[in-house]
Parts: C-alpha cells; sequence; structure tokens
C-alpha cells in the first residue's frame, strides 16, 4: 500500500462506487463517488487519513443531504404526459353525424370516432364542437 498513493486508493473508491450506481441506479452511490474523489483531491494536497475521512463523509453527508431532497421533489413535480386514449381525454371534436345519449360519429385527432353523449338528453347536432370527457373501447364521451 505505501507503493501507491492515498489519492489513488480514493479515485478506485469512487470507480467502485460508479459500479453499483449504474447496476442499482442508485443516485446515492455516485454522491459517495464525488465524496471520495473530494477525500482523493484531499489526499493530493498532501492532508492526513484523517482529514481525508472528513472531507469524504462531509462531502457524501452534504451531497445526500442537498441534493436528493431537491431530486425527489423534481420527480413528483414532473408533468405526466398522456398517451394513447388518455391523451384524446379534454381534446376538442366536430360532430359529423348527430351526436345523442345512443350515439353518433365525431372527427377527432384526424381520425372518425363513433361518440355518445355523456348527458343523455342532450344532442349535438352535425358541425358543432364537443369536448371528449372520456374514450370507453372505441367510442368516445363527449359534452
Amino acid at each position: 500500500m505505501d507503493d501507491i498513493d492515498a489519492w489513488v486508493w480514493w479515485l478506485v473508491g469512487a470507480a467502485a462506487l460508479g459500479i453499483p450506481l449504474v447496476v442499482t441506479a442508485m443516485p446515492e452511490f455516485g454522491m459517495f463517488a464525488v465524496g471520495a474523489v473530494a477525500a482523493a483531491v484531499a489526499a493530493a494536497l498532501g492532508f492526513d487519513v484523517v482529514a481525508q475521512v472528513l472531507v469524504f463523509v462531509a462531502v457524501s453527508v452534504a451531497l445526500i443531504a442537498v441534493v436528493r431532497p431537491i431530486a425527489a421533489r423534481h420527480s413528483a413535480q414532473r408533468p405526466q404526459f398522456a398517451s394513447g386514449v388518455d391523451a384524446l381525454k379534454g381534446k376538442q371534436a366536430v360532430v359529423l353525424e348527430r351526436v345523442d345519449g345512443s350515439g353518433g360519429r365525431i372527427k377527432l385527432a384526424g381520425e372518425i370516432w363513433s361518440a355518445r353523449a355523456l348527458d343523455t338528453d342532450r344532442t349535438y347536432e352535425v358541425g358543432q364542437e364537443v369536448d371528449v370527457v372520456d374514450i370507453e373501447g372505441a367510442t368516445a364521451i363527449v359534452i
């Protein structure tokens, strides 16, 4: 161990912490790896082993304490993109054949869909714009 400088061992530790980061996708391993790189810098600057360990712990804990809550908040606020029929909910369509509680046809997103009115007493005439509130099978429910 005397043949290899301490900073090299810290870099080996950082690389070793990078492996579970990639395999498990747990960002905490990356934060520990950054702490090990910081300790390698401390070792290269000539600090003793106690200082190197303190730098490793301080940087790792600081990253976990600061970055983790920010990442959690960011992932919780990420908008969810609708796809498939869920993306059609809330869209406007044009009535092609009279739509009432029992059926009809609309043009929705460039395609012809069967449709029925959400309110069974309501009727929508040809050319009228309607809003899609739900999709049941291949039928759009409109208001």
